[in-house]
Order: structure tokens, then sequence, then C-alpha cells
């Protein structure tokens, strides 16, 4: 059974950052792409970052510049960055995890509230 474990998220002012972390465990499990989703109240889950294999990173055009990911597919780790933050982009983050068979995996979820 896979399990992603996150950590971080909470409130900040406007203009403030966070860190975001998760790590991934479980037997024969490898990582092919992990990264964040995020779902605001009324919206849809979306795309935040997400790291690839291939070098590769997607992004939220709204957070570029602002977010910074980071992480090691061979330890099935990764972070999130959150930088100049605004109310915007309060919401749950999701870490979220892809191994090499192509199934999904998802964390419990945190969240971030940008407030002041």
């Amino acid at each position: 059974q896979v399990q992603l474990v996150e950590s971080g998220g909470g409130l900040v002012r406007p203009g403030g950052s966070l860190r975001l972390s998760c790590a991934a465990s479980g037997i024969m499990f490898s990582a092919n792409a992990m990264g964040w989703y995020r779902q605001a109240p009324g919206n849809q889950r979306e795309l935040v970052a997400v790291l690839s294999s291939s070098g590769t990173t997607n992004w939220e055009d709204s957070v570029k510049g602002r977010f910074t990911i980071s992480g090691d597919l061979a330890k099935n780790t990764v972070s999130l960055r959150m930088d100049s933050l605004e109310p915007e982009d309060t919401a749950v983050y999701y870490c979220y995890a892809r191994n090499w068979r192509a199934h999904n995996y998802w964390g419990q979820g945190t969240q971030v509230t940008v407030s002041s």
C-alpha cells in the first residue's frame, strides 16, 4: 500500500511564504512523477507543479516565478516552496505521485490559507 505523507501548510499573510513537503512510501513503490495539486472551495482540483522523471516540470501559470518545486524521485520526496503568497492561493494542497505503471496516488491534503 502506498502512502503519501504531507507536512507544512497553515495560515500566512499576503506576501508571506510557506513550504510543503511530501514523502511517499510503500512496498516496491517507485515514483515516475511527483508534485502538487490544489483545490479551492467550489473549484476543481488543479495542477500546481509536477516533476517528472524526464526532467520536465509542469506548472500552473499563476504560480510561475513565485513557487519553487524540488524533489528527488529516487527517494520519493518532493517539496514546494511558496513565496509571495496571495489570497487566491488559498486552497487544500494535495501531494501527488505516479508510479511507472501510471497509477496515481494522493496525499490527504493540507490547508493553506492566505489572509490578513
